[in-house]
């Protein structure tokens, strides 16, 4: 990374669990940060741990973060949609992870892999995008310069923590419940008992469920939409035909995809191995292996495998996995901040 001055840096949800992770890229990654001013989204007063001291975690304080070169927001839409762009417009570079600006016209949706250029000096409020369509748009970016992707279908299986730290914690009580409950006898799997639930719409142990937010008119839920709606910005594909079934399966880190991909012209298996192993930000298995979430876990890039022809010459189907508090989120947010500070642009208005 190119030498810079030491940066003041703003992190709002600093206490929630992708705040942890994008503090703990900062360190990893040595981002030149000479202050950090962490905020909670709450009233609560919390605190995070930074570079081996404790940092007081208060509710946002606009004031405050008026005073920063950077903020990040790893909060709710709410919470953005009330101080980013006031942020923006006082000089402020603003990284935002929550959906409230991915699809406005005149905020960058930026996955530097993918499309670092659509970052621009004059844009100071960039959205980072959803964690679900992250995997897909690293892992055909390539297929999609080359051959021109213009159908996409795809199955997610996303982790619970995609959902939030209640919702993960619902899950290991679920979990343990079932564990007391239930054991293997005279070889017969046991139907598994409804443990209560209350953050996600059914019961996540030992199910799956087909809804990741609420629903449409048309029955597609809002992660459906979001999915498709932002890969065709991602990849500059406004003409994109996109289908999306997302679903949430009882793991608890690093969301899965199954995607089958239409091209404009017929692709060989060989001709998208090889763009494949040369895409950028991603770790391709050929040769039987293929990554999982547990294997995918902790761990920065996006993985694929399981290439194969699909039902014509022009479709190929493909499965990726990413870690979804990591490139999904956190390290994604920290990438663009180096590329800002790479550009030299980290300077206030």
């Amino acid at each position: 990374m190119p030498h810079a001055r030491n940066l003041k840096i703003g992190v709002v949800g600093a206490t929630g669990m992708v705040g942890a992770e994008l503090l703990r890229c900062l360190e990893d990654r040595r981002f030149p940060v000479s202050e950090l001013l962490a905020f909670s989204s709450g009233a609560a007063k919390k605190a995070v741990r930074f570079q081996g001291r404790s940092v007081p975690a208060p509710a946002v304080d606009l004031k405050a973060l008026a005073s920063c070169d950077l903020v990040f927001f790893v909060s709710a839409d709410e919470v953005s949609e009330e101080f980013a762009p006031r942020l923006a417009a006082a000089g402020v570079w603003v990284i935002d992870d929550s959906a409230a600006f991915r699809l406005t016209a005149s905020v960058p949706l930026v996955i530097p892999e993918v499309n670092a250029g659509a970052l621009s000096r004059n844009s100071r409020l960039i959205a980072g995008p959803n964690c679900t369509m992250t995997g897909l748009a690293v892992a055909g970016s390539l297929l999609h310069e080359r051959f021109k992707c213009v159908a996409a279908r795809v199955a997610s299986y996303q982790a619970v923590s995609g959902a939030g730290r209640a919702a993960l914690e619902e899950f290991f009580s679920q979990s343990r419940h079932h564990a007391r409950q239930h054991k293997l006898e005279d070889g017969r799997a046991p139907i598994m008992s409804l443990p209560a639930h209350r953050v996600l719409p059914a019961p996540i142990s030992g199910n799956v469920i087909p809804q990741v937010g609420g629903f449409d008119a048309l029955g597609n839920t809002s992660e459906e939409n979001k999915v498709a709606a932002e890969l065709k910005k991602i990849w500059d594909a406004p003409k994109l035909s996109a289908s999306v079934t997302a679903v949430r399966v009882p793991v608890s880190r690093g969301h899965s995809l199954a995607a089958w991909l239409e091209f404009a012209r017929p692709v060989s298996v060989a001709q998208a191995r090889a763009a494949l192993k040369k895409t950028p930000g991603l770790v391709f298995s050929e040769n039987g292996s293929y990554p999982t979430p547990l294997s995918a876990g902790g761990k920065h890039p996006v993985y694929a495998g399981r290439l194969r022809q699909g039902a014509h010459a022009r479709e190929l189907c493909l499965w990726i996995v990413s870690d979804n508090l990591l490139k999904g989120a956190a390290l994604n947010s920290v990438q663009i901040a180096e590329e800002l500070l790479r550009r030299g642009w980290l300077k206030r208005a």
